[in-house]
């Protein structure tokens, strides 16, 4: 095993593969040459996008999670919550914004997916990736599986209509966020937390039992479900692994070969080893273009941006405070009204019977009067 294998393998290396010849890179070509290996799945994550440009999740300090302290979550992983998202779309679109499709161009890890499927060994392509780059680098949609859904389609996530592409891209680039005509969010197709995943994945799972090779790239194998599909593969598929790092167990089969090291430079030692390097090469120059890289966006930049969205929110808040203070003004008006008119009515109900009317006022005087005059004429007054 040498070099290949890291110290967390548990298989021991007296122990004999018994698909492949040697636990080793070369092994691997010969295994996929050799007429054998006819159904190929492919696991991969974030580390296959990170040279081109798109950061990964869980590196310290350079990971997504990690540059997200900008703004202002109350956790990372709270920009994929579904909740927080209701509460305060901004941080997602500023993220959505920097990671949307088009701002990026496939690495030559996914333009040796497309080779692999181009010579028809390719079963299924299951990706944890959002950024669509396994479509751009023309990798057919029905060998692929987004387990964590993808920017390719939106909806309202209280109706559940359909949103137009035109329109999603106008408010991404604008920097606004986007509303169905019934007012509700609207979001791309993205696997948020509390939400489950598509049922093209649970419906698929089944085949990484079918792999005659599986090849793990660019995951720590952190997440669950997607995590359990290599332990799923049968004791007869060879599984490799191209990561930095160790993951998933994968070392403790007498068939599992690791290249630790970038997924750029795994893929390539592995299609030299086929004799694919010179395709492989040409493949992913076909699909880059000749266009420049995209740049990078700078921390004023992302800066500017958030401050743009949290404005339009503010905004949005504002116009919903005022129309608030209007229909609590109204309400007050009216319950003033009716208090000052229930107290007129409780006055004069209060005062009935206790304040004579103006005829029986004049009557009582009158009355008074006639006593008194027999009286007055008596004395002298009259």
């Amino acid at each position: 095993m040498g070099a290949e294998l890291s110290h967390e393998t548990t298989v021991d290396e007296d122990v004999a593969p018994v698909v492949l010849t040697d636990r080793t890179v070369k092994a691997v070509a010969e295994f996929i040459l050799s007429g054998n290996c006819k159904k190929v799945v492919f696991m991969v994550g974030a580390g296959i996008s990170t040279s081109a440009g798109i950061p990964d999740f869980r590196t310290p300090g350079t990971g997504l999670y990690s540059n997200l302290q900008r703004l202002n979550l109350p956790h990372p992983e709270a920009v994929f919550d579904i909740s927080f998202f209701r509460e305060n779309p901004v941080p997602f679109y500023t993220l959505a914004r920097e990671l949307y499709p088009g701002n990026f161009k496939p690495t030559v890890t996914h333009a040796f997916i497309r080779l692999v499927a181009d010579k028809g060994l390719l079963l299924k392509c299951f990706t944890q990736n959002i950024d669509t780059l396994e479509r751009a680098a023309g990798v057919p949609a029905d060998r692929m599986v987004e387990a964590h859904g993808s920017f390719a389609s939106q909806r309202c996530i209280d109706c559940k209509a359909p949103y137009s592409d035109s329109d999603m891209r106008h408010h991404i680039n604008s920097g606004t966020i986007p509303r169905c005509p019934c007012g509700g969010l609207v979001k791309p197709d993205i696997t948020f937390f509390g939400e489950a995943l598509p049922s093209t994945f649970h419906d698929s799972i089944h085949l990484a039992e079918e792999a005659d090779l599986a090849i793990v790239m660019g995951s720590s194998l952190s997440v669950y479900p997607f995590a359990a599909l290599p332990g799923r593969c049968s004791d007869t598929c060879a599984r490799v692994l191209i990561n930095m790092e160790s993951a998933g167990g994968i070392g403790s089969r007498r068939d599992d070969v690791l290249m630790l090291g970038t997924c750029d430079n795994g893929v390539r030692r592995l299609a030299k080893e086929l004799g694919w390097d010179v395709e492989l090469e040409k493949l992913w120059n076909s699909i880059r273009g000749s266009e420049e890289p995209p740049k990078v966006r700078t921390d004023e930049m992302i800066e500017e941006e958030v401050r743009r969205l949290t404005e339009e929110v503010e905004r949005e808040l504002r116009v919903a405070e005022e129309y608030k203070g209007r229909v609590e003004e109204k309400l007050k008006t009216e319950d003033e009204r009716r208090r000052e008119k229930e107290l007129r009515a409780k006055i004069e109900e209060d005062l009935e019977g206790k304040v004579p009317k103006s005829e029986e006022r004049v009557d009582n005087a009158t009355t008074e009067l006639e006593n008194e005059m027999p009286r007055l004429s008596l004395n002298g007054k009259i």
